[in-house]
């Protein structure tokens, strides 16, 4: 079974519970801004090379969670699109 399908057994039940306004809570979701900046960081130490390899577990669980995150938003957009709003 693929990461895909794994994650669509999980959180297609999930997302069939969402209500309109939790749906739109969650499509509208950001990070604080403390967290913004430390992803910016992290990511700017990156792209220069100079993560240490702490930092570089840091920021991979950061892409890991958005990955997640950007999954649920998508499937709170269809819920969204299926009512109609």
């Amino acid at each position: 079974m693929s990461t895909t399908d794994i994650l669509d057994s999980i959180l297609n039940p999930f997302t069939e519970c969402l209500t309109e306004q939790a749906a739109r809570k969650i499509v509208d979701f950001r990070v604080d801004a403390e967290t913004q900046q430390r992803i910016d960081e992290l990511a700017a130490k990156a792209a220069s090379g100079q993560l240490s390899v702490e930092e570089r577990f840091e920021y991979q669980q950061y892409i890991d969670t958005f990955d997640l995150v950007a999954i649920v938003k998508s499937k709170a957009r269809a819920v969204l699109a299926r009512q109609g709003s």
